[in-house]
């Protein structure tokens, strides 16, 4: 089972410091556990606020893990700059396909340039991309546009939220159906995860999931 952090410092107490340096732990503790994918989702940043940010988290999942994946929320430009090792795209976002081509020009402009990319940079040229899809027909579009996996959200209704409509197990089973791996997002518990298994998802993604609880448990009963 795929497994996917979407981070919220904001759900951490205290002052922005204290926030941040509970986020970088819990990335830590993430990919110290293997999680396969981080999203660091943190949109109410300024952009170098956010490459800040995201220099430590690459940091931090480095120094703890060798299989887990940080990808940056929408912004590419910051992904690159901070060499995570990917990007996950709003279904308004420009394509899996695009998002490739930039960063493929990026590391070969800076190979013929003086500013050499690093061997990680050289060695992960080719990103993970993740896109976020609300419907089957836009999951069926997503692995020709270019797309290693779609997040298909919300499965199920979010605590404390009723603004949004959850599409249900039938509808994930549907969009399961399409040729690439989808992870279902949306209220996800550990009682409701293996229904999405069932259902035909790759695995699950959340925020609450992961920050809510000791990461290393919540493997152990999703992958156990």
């Amino acid at each position: 089972m795929l497994l996917y952090y979407i981070t919220d410092r904001v759900q951490f107490p205290g002052g922005e410091s204290d926030r941040q340096r509970a986020l970088l732990e819990k990335i830590a503790e993430a990919a110290h556990c293997d999680v396969d994918f981080i999203q660091l989702r943190e949109k109410n940043l300024c952009t170098r606020e956010l490459e800040t940010l995201a220099r430590a988290a690459v940091a931090a999942v480095r120094d703890n893990s060798r299989k887990t994946r940080l990808l940056i929320n929408s912004r590419s430009d910051v992904a690159m700059a901070c060499e995570a090792d990917g990007v996950h795209l709003r279904s308004d976002d420009i394509t899996p396909r695009d998002a490739r081509s930039i960063w493929t020009h990026s590391v070969s402009t800076s190979a013929t340039s003086s500013e050499q990319p690093t061997a990680r940079r050289q060695a992960g040229s080719r990103p993970v991309v993740g896109v976020s899809c609300h419907s089957a027909e836009e999951v069926g579009l997503a692995a020709p546009a270019g797309a290693d996996f779609a997040v298909f959200a919300p499965v199920f209704e979010k605590t404390g939220s009723s603004q949004v409509h959850p599409a249900g197990l039938d509808a994930l089973r549907a969009a399961c159906r399409q040729n690439i791996p989808v992870l279902a997002l949306g209220g996800v518990t550990l009682d409701n995860a293996p229904a999405c298994v069932t259902a035909g998802a790759a695995g699950v993604a959340g925020i609450r999931l992961f920050q809510a609880n000791e990461i290393a448990g919540v493997v152990r009963s999703l992958r156990g």
